[in-house]
């Protein structure tokens, strides 16, 4: 699967996760001024979760996954206006060391590895991963939820099982 990273460029360049994939030839940077390919977008404020469903949409590119890479502070819904089927993911603790622990808050190689976990890729969700001295530990953190999502088959399934952690936490 591709990974293609929208990069507005506005958070602290040696954190950035993005440029470290991109370093690795891991991802594909486009810079704001330039047109995103369409994908699998990865969208906080999209209304449907991501789910293994999605890796067989129709009519969609679904080799390509598509993050926006900016700032938690200045992410907005009109930023992610990105060509695509846009998709939430559901509830995973960031691993980092800047969001270590906060649901919700992952960088930008979290959100693909998670994403790519939930589409069946856990080998290549490993591989991007292995470029961060915590990578391991996001996988560890969310082992359980990232096996139970992976098992779902549809984004109801997914949000069911969601509504599981939430209510736990």
């Amino acid at each position: 699967m591709d990974l293609h990273v929208r990069y507005e460029g506005d958070d602290d360049p040696d954190k950035c996760s993005a440029r470290r994939l991109a370093r690795f030839d891991e991802a594909h940077l486009h810079r704001a001024t330039r047109t995103t390919p369409p994908g699998i977008v990865l969208n906080p404020f999209a209304e449907q979760a991501l789910s293994p469903a999605d890796s067989t949409e129709q009519g969609t590119r679904t080799d390509r996954l598509v993050a926006l890479d900016c700032s938690w502070e200045t992410a907005e819904r009109e930023a992610f206006d990105l060509e695509g089927i846009h998709r939430s993911l559901p509830f995973l603790v960031a691993g980092n060391p800047v969001n270590f622990g906060t649901p919700f808050q992952l960088n930008t190689v979290e959100a693909f590895a998670g994403a790519l976990c939930l589409l069946g890729e856990r080998d290549h969700a490993e591989r991007i991963l292995d470029h961060f001295s915590w990578g391991h530990t996001f996988l560890e953190l969310n082992e359980e939820p990232l096996e139970r999502y992976a098992a779902c088959t549809d984004s109801g399934e997914v949000v069911a099982v969601q509504d599981d952690y939430l209510q736990a936490e």
